[in-house]
Order: C-alpha cells, then structure tokens, then sequence
C-alpha cells in the first residue's frame, strides 16, 4: 500500500513539473458566504473542456426549502464562456452544504464523481440515518469512483486523484494541472485544517494526508473548500500555495509532529459544535446529492435522528 501511494503521490509531483511548460488551466471561484464554501470551474482554454468541483445547493434549514441561486450562477459562467463539463468533482461527502451535483449534470452534463471510499461513509451514515434495503451502499449514486493515482484529463490539461483521508474516510484532493483542490483536508494557513472528529474521521490519518500534499512544489496552487476569516484577517481567501502551507500553516508547519498535531487536534474538535447543517448535507451528499424521493403526499422529507451524532 505505501509503495501505490509513493507512486500516485510521484505521478502528481511530475504532473505539476510537466504543467510548469504547459497551459495552465483557468480557475474561476464562486464563494457561498452562508455556508462559507468556495465552488470552482475549472477548464482548459484550448478545449474549453470544464470540470466543476463541490457544487452548493442554497438549503434555508429553517425553512425547509432549497433554492438554485448559487448553482445557477455556475451555469451562467459555463455557458457566457462556452465551456464543455466533462466531470463533477466532489472532493468527499461535505457535511455543511447540499451538493447541487445532480442539478448541474441535469443542465450541463459531465460525469459525478467521489473517491471509492464513499462506500465507507454510505454504510456507516446509511445506519445512521436507517436509510433501508433501498439505499445502495455501493457508490452507484455517482458515475465514477477514484482510486488513489486514478488519472484522468480535463481537455488536453492532466489530472489525478489523490486520497487524502482523515477528515472523512473519503476525502480526495484533485491535481489539475498545476492546481491542487483540496476539499476540507487544509484551510488556509492563518486558519489551520479541517477537523476529524466526524464518524470515521482520524487526527492521524488527517496529518500523514497534509504531509503528503506538502511534499508537491511548493509553487503549486491550492484551491480551498472553505474559508473562515481567521482572527484578524477581514476578508476572505481561499487559494494559497503549498510553500505557503508549509511554512506558515498555524497548525501543521513544518517542525509540527504527528503527536503534537493529534493532540491539537484531538483537544480542539472536543470543543466543536456539530456543523448546522450536517443531518440534512450527508443525507443527501451520501446519496450524490440526490433529493429524497417524494412520498405519497408528493412531499421529500429528511430525517433527523435523535441523540446520535
């Protein structure tokens, strides 16, 4: 296993060598405040060939109502600049926004895609939720499952897949050309990393996955799922670079050991609440971000277990 993952992690570092004499693929963010999350379009000016990551739903939890408003202006861009998507990237199952993945692929087409190791999350939070003999726990919500050092082209611009567990089981981070997306494993590095005290999440497995994206070149462009504003900071980012992290993340610069960062870790997600929309975001992103069926009402309804998480 550490030699396949030696090896994805090699292919990656001479992908973004080789993307250094090679168009670099466009980035356009899209940054949803109530949910703090950045949604990317990201495409090969030669082919106009696209790829759109962690989409978001608008979800009015008090309400119960969802709206498009966010996923339409991702829409909107795709079609002003002509652009081809070829694949719906989700970086793992978010536990604070509703992927607008199916919308999209409805309007837009492209493949949906997720790291294997969603089967992982679908059967632990499939009992959560009581999810029943007809939710399959196999990823066929999705089109494609990535393996780590799965390859795979967004027009002429390369790409790669690189499991980078320990928030979720799932988690992946997508190498495009010389741009690495994330998902929720860093934030930026006055802000620190994500946390992993979700169910089937780990300090240690987090802090190894860091590591090995720090071992990229340090000019490499990171894309952040997520900003905060940290202490201080009135705005907010959400691309940095992996020399940036390396030397300035607050938690897990170089010089930080595992143990250190386990205990931080660890301490720190103790004083955590839960995220305001974890029930119905997993329930739903477990799914591909697939709405419950309706009932016999005509209504969708989601679940809310008790006292479980």
């Amino acid at each position: 296993m550490e030699a396949i993952v030696e090896s994805a992690l090699n292919e990656a570092v001479a992908q973004i060598e080789r993307a250094k004499a090679a168009v670099a693929p466009v980035v356009h963010s899209f940054f949803d405040e109530p949910t703090n999350t950045a949604t990317y379009v990201v495409w090969d000016p030669a082919t106009r060939k696209a790829a759109i990551v962690d989409s978001v739903l608008n979800f009015d939890a008090a309400a119960g109502r969802t709206n498009t408003a966010s996923a339409d202006a991702v829409i909107a861009y795709v079609r002003e600049h002509g652009l081809s998507v070829d694949w719906l990237l989700e970086t793992h199952a978010h536990a604070d926004h509703l992927s607008a993945a199916p919308y999209l692929q409805k309007a837009l087409g492209g493949q949906l895609a997720i790291g294997r190791d969603i089967i992982r999350v679908q059967n632990v939070f499939g009992k959560i939720f009581n999810a029943g003999t007809d939710f399959e726990r196999d990823g066929s919500e999705f089109d494609h499952l990535f393996d780590d050092g799965d390859r795979f082209t967004i027009g002429d611009i390369e790409a790669i897949a690189l499991h980078v567990p320990g928030h979720t089981p799932a988690d992946m981070a997508y190498v495009i050309g010389d741009a690495v997306f994330t998902g929720d494993t860093l934030f930026m590095p006055d802000y620190g990393t994500a946390r992993a005290d979700f169910p089937g999440g780990d300090a240690r497995q987090l802090f190894r996955s860091i590591r090995r994206l720090m071992q990229l070149p340090d000019e490499t462009r990171l894309f952040l799922c997520h900003d905060y504003k940290a202490a201080g900071r009135d705005r907010y980012v959400w691309e940095t670079t992996v020399g940036a992290q390396r030397v300035g993340n607050v938690h897990v610069h170089e010089g930080v050991d595992e143990d250190n960062f386990v205990a931080m870790r660890t301490s720190r997600d103790a004083t955590l609440s839960m995220p305001k929309l974890i029930l119905p975001s997993v329930q739903v992103n477990m799914r591909g971000g697939h709405l419950p069926e309706p009932e016999v009402n005509g209504t969708r309804y989601l679940k809310i277990p008790l006292d479980t998480l």
